[in-house]
């Protein structure tokens, strides 16, 4: 439950929303923040501080290449959390989620 407030709570900021996503897109790939500043036309400053709450979200990770941080979409941290939303998902009956699963399959698995 503390972690999905967490992850809740980041991305309840568009531009940190705006972010997750545009990292969920090009996942597994990852882009420093210079890129995903330019990209998303935010001043570098204001993105550093968005990425480090999705970081302790869980939502974002990073990995430093040399002198730079690339970050990418945390897909473990994304995966516990639509598992939180969706764990007692029809009371047991998986066939009742038929219609969420149609919606989120397209989306990310076209």
């Amino acid at each position: 439950m503390k972690q999905a407030l967490s992850a809740f709570g980041a991305l309840s900021q568009e531009t940190r929303l705006e972010l997750f996503r545009q990292l969920v897109r090009l996942s597994p790939d990852s882009l420093s923040a210079g890129e995903l500043a330019r990209d998303l036309d935010v001043p570098s400053s204001t993105l550093s501080s968005h990425l480090a709450i999705l970081q302790r979200a869980r939502l974002v990770s990073s990995e430093r290449q040399g002198r730079t941080i690339l970050y990418a979409a945390d897909m473990e941290g994304a995966r516990d959390l639509l598992e939180f939303l969706v764990k007692d998902c029809c009371r047991g009956r998986p066939e009742r989620c038929a219609q969420l699963l149609k919606a989120v399959l397209p989306a990310c698995c076209p």
